[in-house]
């Protein structure tokens, strides 16, 4: 990326509609160009652990109908975002052209391309808060959306779904779930002296293999729809569960075959992660630690969900054996006091004193030193 001036940004286009795969091919500099309403945290931060120049967004980055915080985290490291395009002008731009951003324009060859409203901290902290007065009326349509669900989706309480078989053995283990979430990454690397120490089987979540293989770990199981995992991590010797529908459709599938892959279906209803959640408790864990999961409303509406009955049914059959670690980095932090630290330098410091005062060089040392010290003063 090259910046010419504080509002003009340069470099390469990079086009994509669904973010979380356009971030696995972006360049530092690139211009990311997404189409994505109400940017979720996740997407967010892959765009800025690619270190982009700029997002420009075909829709709405922040609409207000609830408070996302994906447009703040891109803004909080200084990458620029230009909001609203529109589509048709996204489809003008060509993967892999040149441009220059002078405000909210877009120029290629000094030719005016795309423009849409560039925004700021400010704006966007502007619309959080009109979005958190006007929650209540999202939360109602979500609740209300929850409870027709669930009575279509009452059979995930009820009855025991047909488990496929697996290679690893779950029963009376304890089982990490970990999914691509609010501080995933945090909570999974606070969690490390748990997984020395108690070895849990790992089941990942999709992307959330590529974390635990990160974090030093290999994931016993990968679960979901493959759409945003590696191929490093697909290959890391885990086993392949596809997340298929009751209707038979396993949009996962078909990437696994074309790699040569071997995987089994669970067919059920609801979210890949609570497909992980159910199969380890049908196949007897005796406690689930869940990491990076969806609970709240905006982890929902993050995820475009319009409700969350499999996830509140699921939660309700697994709840006496699970233990969700959401947000467990920030549980505890550990400090150090000055006047511990203070402390802790003085008792070092007698221990060596001590120490050397025993060595039979340090004694010939000092018996010298006390003798010349006398007979300077004799």
């Amino acid at each position: 990326m090259k910046t010419d001036a504080a509002h003009v940004i340069t470099g390469v286009v990079r086009l994509g509609n669904r973010t979380k795969e356009l971030t696995k091919r972006l360049e530092p500099g690139d211009i990311a160009v997404i189409d994505h309403a109400d940017l979720d945290r996740v997407a967010a931060e892959g765009l800025v652990e690619a270190r982009v120049g700029a997002v420009v967004n075909a829709a709405a980055s922040i609409t207000g109908r609830y408070p996302n915080v994906g447009p703040l985290i891109v803004l909080a490291a200084g990458i620029a975002l230009i909001d609203g395009i529109g589509t048709e002008a996204m489809e003008r731009l060509k993967e892999g052209e040149f441009v220059v951003i002078d405000g909210g324009t877009l120029y290629v060859e000094g030719h005016r391309r795309a423009s849409g409203t560039r925004q700021s901290l400010a704006s966007v902290e502007d619309t959080v808060v009109k979005a958190k007065a006007e929650i209540g009326h999202e939360l109602q349509r979500f609740a209300e959306n929850t409870l027709e669900y669930m009575r279509a989706e009452q059979f995930l309480l009820l009855d025991s779904p047909q488990v496929p078989e697996l290679g690893i053995k779950m029963r009376d283990r304890h089982v990490l779930i970990v999914v691509r979430g609010d501080q995933f990454k945090e909570d999974l690397a606070a969690l490390k002296g748990y997984i020395q120490d108690r070895d849990p089987v790992i089941v990942a979540v999709d992307g959330g293999a590529d974390a635990v293989l990160r974090a030093g770990h290999r994931p016993d199981l990968i679960v979901g729809d493959f759409d945003s995992v590696s191929s490093e991590s697909l290959r890391c010797g885990a086993e392949l569960i596809v997340h298929a529908f009751p209707d038979g459709r396993a949009p996962g599938a078909q990437r696994l075959r074309d790699e040569g892959l071997a995987y089994r279906s669970f067919a059920l209803a609801g979210t890949s992660e609570d497909v992980a959640m159910l199969l380890a408790y049908e196949e007897g864990a005796s406690l689930i630690v869940a990491v990076g999961t969806h609970v709240n409303l905006v982890d929902f509406l993050d995820k475009g969900r319009p409700g969350m009955a499999s996830t509140f049914l699921t939660r309700l059959k697994v709840g006496p054996i699970l233990v969700d670690a959401k947000g467990v980095n920030k549980l505890y932090e550990p400090r150090i006091r000055k006047r511990d630290l203070t402390l802790l330098i003085l008792a070092c410091g007698i221990s060596l004193v001590l120490v050397m005062a025993t060595l039979p060089v340090f004694r010939i040392f000092w018996s010298s030193l006390w003798l010349t010290i006398r007979e300077a003063f004799r």
